[in-house]
C-alpha cells in the first residue's frame, strides 16, 4: 500500500506539471485533527481547473494516480443532479488499498464551495487565484442545541413511528420494520444520544457521520444499549430490539430536557409503548385492535 506520503507526492506532481490545473485543495477526514487516522481514510481532493471538459473526455489521464480496481463517476449518476461544465467527480479505488476521491471544479465554483466547507486545506495555489481561509476545523459539524420546538419534534416523531413499528411488526412486513426503525425512528434515537453527547461536551464535538462517533461522549454501558437496538430478519428479536430503543429514548429524552429546562411529553411516550405492547399480545386473527 503506497504510504501518505507518496500519495500525497504523487497528487501534487500530477498537480504541477499539467498546466490545466492551476491549484489543489483538499477537505474530508484528513483535514479534520480530531478523526483518528487508519487505513481506510480516503484522500478527498479537488483540483482547480480553468475547464472541465478536457478532463471528462479525456478517459485515460485518470489512471495516471494508479491501478484502479473500481470507481465511480458521481455526476453520471441519472438519480442525483449535477453541473459537469462546474464539477465533475472520480471515486477511485485502487489495487492497493488506497481510495482517492478526486473533483474537477472551475475557479469560479471552487472559490464558492473552499468559504462554505471550513474543512478545506489549501495545498496549491499556482497563481494565487484562491481567497485565503482559516485553518481547517470541523466546527461547522459540532452538535448544536436544540430549541424546545426541535426537542419536542424528535420526540413526537420517534413517538409516532412506533404506531409503523407495531402494525409491521405485527403483519410480519419486515422489510417496512427496518425502513421505519432505521430511516425513521432511529435518526431521531440518533439525534436526541447526539443532544446529550453535546450536553456533557458544552457542545464543542461532532458525532460524526450516522452518529458513529457517539461511543466518545456517552457511557459505554448507554453505548451498549444503543447498538443492542439493531435486529436481524427475527420478529421476536425485533420486538425486543424496538423495546430497548423505547426505554433508552425515554431515558435520554428525560436527561436532555432536564438538562436543557424542556418539558418532555411523558403521556405521550407512555401511551405509544401502551400501544407497542398490545399490538405485541394481539392475535393473528384479531378482527379488532381493540
Amino acid at each position: 500500500m503506497r504510504s501518505v506520503e507518496e500519495m500525497y507526492n504523487l497528487i501534487m506532481d500530477i498537480a504541477n506539471t499539467d498546466n490545466r490545473i492551476l491549484a489543489v485543495y483538499m477537505n474530508g477526514s484528513r483535514t479534520n485533527k480530531n478523526v483518528p487516522e487508519d487505513i481506510f481514510q480516503d484522500y478527498d481532493i479537488v483540483f482547480v481547473v480553468k475547464e472541465t471538459k478536457s478532463f471528462i473526455e479525456d478517459k485515460e489521464w485518470i489512471y495516471n494516480f494508479g491501478n484502479i480496481l473500481y470507481m465511480q463517476y458521481p455526476e453520471e449518476n441519472p438519480y442525483y443532479p449535477s453541473d459537469k461544465e462546474n464539477c465533475y467527480g472520480w471515486l477511485m479505488q485502487f489495487d492497493d488499498g488506497n481510495r482517492i476521491d478526486l473533483h474537477v471544479e472551475t475557479i469560479q465554483y471552487a472559490r464558492k464551495n473552499i468559504l462554505e466547507d471550513k474543512l478545506c486545506r489549501i495545498l496549491l495555489d499556482k497563481e494565487n487565484i484562491l481567497p485565503e481561509i482559516p485553518e481547517a476545523t470541523d466546527e461547522d459539524y459540532h452538535i448544536k442545541k436544540p430549541s424546545e420546538a426541535q426537542f419536542l419534534a424528535c420526540a413526537n416523531d420517534f413517538w409516532w413511528c412506533t404506531n409503523n413499528l407495531a402494525k409491521g411488526l405485527w403483519r410480519n412486513e419486515m422489510p417496512y420494520v427496518q425502513d421505519m426503525a432505521n430511516f425513521v425512528a432511529r435518526k431521531q434515537l440518533e439525534r436526541m444520544l447526539s443532544w446529550k453527547a453535546g450536553i456533557k461536551t458544552d457542545f464543542s464535538v461532532s458525532a460524526g457521520k450516522s452518529a458513529k462517533y457517539l461511543y466518545k461522549w456517552i457511557g459505554q454501558e448507554e453505548y451498549q444499549q444503543y447498538l443492542n437496538t439493531y435486529f436481524n430478519g427475527n420478529t421476536e428479536e425485533a420486538w425486543k430490539a424496538v423495546f430497548s430503543m423505547c426505554n433508552l429514548f425515554n431515558s435520554v429524552a428525560e436527561f436532555v430536557a432536564k438538562e436543557s429546562g424542556y418539558t418532555y411529553n411523558k403521556e405521550e411516550a407512555k401511551a405509544a409503548e401502551a400501544f407497542l405492547k398490545h399490538v405485541k399480545n394481539l392475535p393473528k386473527d384479531a378482527k379488532e385492535i381493540y
